[in-house]
This record gives C-alpha cells, sequence and structure tokens, in this order.
C-alpha cells in the first residue's frame, strides 16, 4: 500500500434510513411503471388494436411436433409367443406332444413340471406334464397369423390382460397346416402372445436395471387395437356369467 492510500480517508458506508428511502424510490417507480402499461394496453383494446404479442426466437434446428402414434418408440410389436401343450402324464403322449411343437415351430420344445401333486388328476409334483417352446422374430408372426386364422380372427375381451398381452387356443393342430401323423394322433394347442415397446428390455436387464414409465406402459385397450388394425380382428362380446 502506498503512502497515498493510506492518507485517503475510508469510503463512508450507506445508513440503513438511506437503503430504506433507495428502496421505496424504486417500488414506487415500477407500480407507476406497470400502471402506465395497463392503460396503455386498455387504451388499444377500446380502439380495437390487438395487444402486442411477444416474440419468441426459435431454434434454427428445431424439429416439429409430432403425434405419439407416428413416434417410432411408440410402436407395438411381437416380443416372443409362447406354445403350450399340456398333457397332464408323462411318458409316450408326452412325447408325441413335443414332436408336434417341433414339427411347427422347428426348434427343440421344453418340457414342463407338476407344481404340487393333484391326486384327483393323478398327478405328482415334480412329473413331466407338459412341453413348451418360445418363438420370436418372423417365425413367431408366421405362426401366430396361422392360429389366429383357424379362430377366424375372432377374440373375446377376456383373453386379453391388463398387461398388454393376449393368448387363446385351438382344438387340433392339424388345423395349422401339419399334417396328420397317426402315430402322434391329434393334440390341442395354447397361444399366448407377449406384446411390447422399445426400450421394455431395460426393466430385464442384469445389471442397471431401469423402469418402464407409465405412459410408456402397454394395457388392454392398446392391445385390442393393436389386433383390430394389424390383422382386422374383431373382439366378440363377453361371455355372460
Amino acid at each position: 500500500m502506498t503512502q497515498d492510500e493510506a492518507t485517503k480517508p475510508a469510503a463512508k458506508k450507506p445508513k440503513q434510513c438511506e437503503i430504506n428511502s433507495y428502496l421505496f424510490a424504486t417500488h414506487f417507480y415500477l407500480n407507476d411503471l406497470s400502471d402506465t402499461i395497463k392503460k396503455r394496453q386498455n387504451a388499444l383494446a377500446e380502439n380495437g388494436e390487438a395487444k402486442p404479442k411477444k416474440l419468441r426466437m426459435k431454434r434454427a434446428n428445431a424439429k416439429p411436433k409430432t403425434d405419439k402414434e407416428k413416434n417410432p418408440m411408440r410402436e407395438l410389436r411381437i416380443r416372443k409367443l409362447c406354445l403350450n401343450i399340456c398333457v397332464g402324464e408323462s411318458g409316450d403322449r408326452l412325447t408325441r406332444a413335443s414332436k408336434v411343437l417341433e414339427q411347427l415351430a422347428g426348434q427343440q420344445p421344453v418340457f414342463s413340471k407338476a407344481r404340487y401333486t393333484v391326486r384327483s388328476f393323478g398327478i405328482r409334483r415334480n412329473e413331466k406334464i407338459a412341453v413348451h417352446c418360445t418363438v420370436r422374430g418372423a417365425k413367431a408372426e408366421e405362426i401366430l397369423e396361422k392360429g389366429l386364422k383357424v379362430r377366424e380372427y375372432e377374440l373375446r375381451r377376456e383373453n386379453f390382460s391388463d398387461t398388454g398381452n393376449f393368448g387363446f387356443g385351438i382344438q387340433e393342430h392339424i388345423d395349422l397346416g401339419i399334417k396328420y401323423d397317426p402315430s402322434i394322433g391329434i393334440y390341442g394347442l395354447d397361444f399366448f402372445v407377449v406384446l411390447g415397446r422399445p426400450g421394455f428390455s431395460i426393466a430385464q436387464k442384469k445389471h442397471r436395471k431401469g423402469k418402464v414409465g407409465v405412459k410408456h406402459r402397454l394395457n388392454k385397450e392398446d392391445a385390442i387395437k393393436w389386433f383390430q388394425q394389424k390383422y382386422d380382428g374383431i373382439i366378440l362380446p363377453g361371455k355372460s356369467r
């Protein structure tokens, strides 16, 4: 610090009364300005002139807003198709049922075990009683098309779940175009379709698992609408209870 700076007197701080008077004057000025603006707007409205609109700067790379239906992330698709044949017993009948699924899906099916014992049906716990397989991609769409054709594209609201999936069954597998084999016989078949949107796999990740947003999830109405649009399906009235 130089000698001249040391000899200069220190700056005086404003007193509280001066600060209050300055704030009061500023507040009074702003109120007066807002009253003037309101009077000007009212005068323009009386003369029939429109109020000046606020100008907003638009981004040069701003994308136009699109409908949710056109958004590719909102499109519904078949995540997987589950085919199931429940025989109710193990042995030769179950082995023949697995051959039916192998002919239909072109892949090796998996046997399902009973969860608990049911003596009235002769079922024991951990006994193999059913066979199933999971199909994805174009093969799933092809098999589903055959199954819906057997049902004449008619389903009920009870066939659809609250989470946007649906299922149905057929009585004879030969209706799907499989040639009848006397050594195999005829079996019924259950179809269960799991629908989804892009991004659903985040909930099944092993690491860094996330949640699917509420607006991105599926419900019964979404699945029914997809079925009607894609396959021109018919929704029959529910069964009387």
